[in-house]
């Protein structure tokens, strides 16, 4: 099984080259996101633990947020494996997902990260707030923020892969399909051959 975290600031392409992704070689979307609004509208009891914190405007707790991705991994048993979307972006979430994985017999395979320059990536999300209403990629000082927020969350998970030898920068530069021709040539020798 294949597990991996595919990493990128807001404007990065992580969106496009996981659909890619996705589509070359059978791993399965695993969004964080996604589930919490699954058991939510579900009304699972993890799915009612989650509504009850976000109806008071606090963060689900991670130990809800990895109930659920458990609750995933063991509804997939014959996945090739999963990209994770999302989560992990603290680095005690990074030693939670560890756990699990390792209770489950498996673990993340690498954290590939789409590099690109500040300025492509301001230029990319003005540019899609164009087109896409959303308010946070129409304001430049906020567009600016939220890449310096990634940054700051990100660097010590990226850091804890490291570790491992784990962790890799993949050019997040040039056309849709040269980007996932980098991508590519890292999962080829994990994966296998596309599903």
């Amino acid at each position: 099984m294949v597990n991996l975290i595919l990493f990128g600031p807001p404007g990065s392409g992580k969106g496009t080259q996981s659909a890619n992704i996705i589509d070359k070689y059978g791993l399965i979307h695993l969004s964080t996101g996604d589930l919490l609004r699954s058991e939510i509208g579900n009304k699972t009891p993890l799915g009612m633990e989650a509504q009850k914190f976000m109806d008071q405007g606090l963060l689900v707790p991670d130990e809800v947020v990895i109930g659920m991705i458990s609750s995933k991994l063991d509804s997939n048993p014959d996945a090739r494996g999963f990209i994770f979307d999302g989560f992990p972006r603290t680095t005690a979430q990074a030693e939670a997902l560890d756990k699990l994985l390792a209770l489950k017999k498996t673990a993340i395979s690498v954290v590939l990260s789409l590099e690109v320059p500040e300025e492509e990536l301001v230029k990319r999300l003005l540019n899609r707030g164009l087109t896409s209403n959303r308010s946070d990629d129409a304001n430049e000082d906020v567009v600016r923020a939220r890449i310096v927020e990634y940054h700051n969350k990100t660097a010590p998970v990226a850091d804890h892969y490291a570790k491992f030898g784990k962790f890799k920068k993949v050019k997040g530069e040039g056309t849709v399909e040269e980007i996932f021709g980098l991508l590519s040539n890292e999962l080829d020798t994990l994966v296998g051959q596309p599903a």
